[in-house]
This record gives structure tokens, sequence and C-alpha cells, in this order.
């Protein structure tokens, strides 16, 4: 049995709002709209294996992980579920698997279909890697030695999150060396190991980047397929990172759903 993943609750009432978040994230990313539902919904923020205060894993598996979520939830109490990304993946086979566990589901800048993005975080990977621990005096010395592999200083910004000094030197709450490992398994999509499996049948929001291309025209018959009874919303202004871009539209989207 494995150890429970880690939580954040915010909120004593209402009906209840989980949310996965994304690779290299966890679920502090957030906290400020997850306090802006808290006025109407107990919220859960969940560190995804191998990320935040999480259990580490032996491999990456996104039906392991989708698993793992599902043990945080109930039949008695079925939540609306909200994920970006590679979180979006697993709150997407929580929902294939356990749809009982799921009222409805948000997805946030993904499509069920796999991805040819790993050069990109290969980069981030090797520049995260490549920081002697041992040596680092600040934050802003580890912000410069990835400057050069992360331009964007909003992406920079929310990796070094993930760094966390203690005690008397820094650690990456994030497994990256297994993140490095098994980045292909991360941007696929487990299709081949879902045969048998019934579309979700709940409602499902698709909330996209209008400058992000994770949701692009070609995927949207993946969406149908698993999830029929979609409606699909792109916020201007944002690029993949999109609670992090738009935060005000998102959660004005994301509360007339989630209400």
């Amino acid at each position: 049995m494995n150890d429970p993943l880690h939580t954040l609750e915010l909120g004593d009432a209402g009906s209840r709002v989980v949310f996965c978040h994304g690779l290299f994230g966890q679920g502090r990313n957030f906290t400020g709209i997850g306090k802006v539902l808290a006025e109407r919904h107990r919220v859960t923020l969940v560190d995804m294996p191998d990320h935040g205060q999480s259990p580490w894993s032996d491999r990456f598996d996104y039906l392991a992980a989708a698993d793992q979520v599902a043990d945080l939830l109930s039949t008695d109490d079925p939540v609306a579920l909200v994920g970006h990304s590679m979180g979006g993946k697993i709150s997407m086979l929580v929902a294939l698997r356990h749809p009982q566990l799921v009222e409805r589901l948000a997805v946030v800048d993904v499509s069920p279909v796999p991805y040819d993005h790993s050069a990109e975080f290969e980069g981030y990977l090797r520049a995260m890697r490549a920081i002697d621990l041992d040596t680092l005096a600040s934050r802003g010395e580890a912000d410069h030695a990835l400057r050069e592999a992360v331009p964007n200083p909003t992406v920079r910004g929310f990796l070094l999150q993930s760094l966390r000094r203690e005690g008397d030197g820094w650690r990456w709450y994030l497994h990256l060396d297994l993140l490095a490992r098994d980045l292909d398994r991360i941007t696929d999509w487990p299709e081949d190991r879902l045969s048998g499996t019934a579309p979700y049948a709940g409602p499902v929001l698709w909330i996209g980047g209008a400058e992000s291309d994770y949701t692009h025209a070609d995927y949207v018959a993946a969406m149908d397929r698993w999830f029929p009874h979609n409606r699909r919303v792109r916020i201007k202004g944002a690029g993949h990172w999109v609670h992090s871009e738009q935060p005000e539209v998102f959660v004005e989207v994301l509360k007339r759903f989630v209400d």
C-alpha cells in the first residue's frame, strides 16, 4: 500500500473541488484560486506523485497516479476534479477509471493525446539538475542559472517554487532524476491501456490558453471520443500556464462551472 498523496485543505462547507497540478508543480500553485473557491466549496490541493511533499515512486505511471488520486476521493462525496497539464491527464484518467468519484471534470490546457514537447522539458530538467545545491547561495543565483534554458521569467519563477531552503541547504521538491528518465511517459497518453474503458458521461469543461497549442483543433476528436459532454473555452492572453497568466478570468470561468 502506497503512502497517500500530500494534500492541503481549504474551506469547510459546500461541494468538494479537487486540484491536480501539472509537471514541475505542487498543490500550493493553486492556493490563490483555491482560496477564492473556498468561499463556497471545500477545496483540496493535491501534490502529485514525485512532486511537492507527496511520496516518490520507482517509475512514472499515469494509471497508478490516477488511482492514487482516486484513493483520496469517496463515492459518498463525488467531486469537481480540476487538472492542469500532467495533472489534467491524471484527472481525465480518474474520471475514466473511477467515474463514480467525479461529479464533473475541468481540464486545463491539455488533451487526451501524446505530445512531442519533451525536448523543451528536457532542457528545463538539465538546467535544474545542473544547479549545485551544496554551493547555492540564494534563490537569485538559481534564477540566474536557469535563465538560458528557461528564458520566460514566469516559467522560471514557477519552477523555482519547488526549490526550498531546508536548514543550511537547499532541496528540490521534485523527483528530478525520475522525471528526466520517464519524461517520454509523462508526455504520452496511455491509450493502449484503456481498452474496454467507457467514455466519461459527466460534464467536462476544457479551459485552454488561446496562445497554447495543447488543445489544438486536431485533438478535438480525441476529447469528444473520451468525454462526449464537453464544452471548450479558450482564454485570451494566456499560454499553457493559463491559471498563472490570467488568474482572474480563469477563476471566473471555473467558478461558473463548479457552482
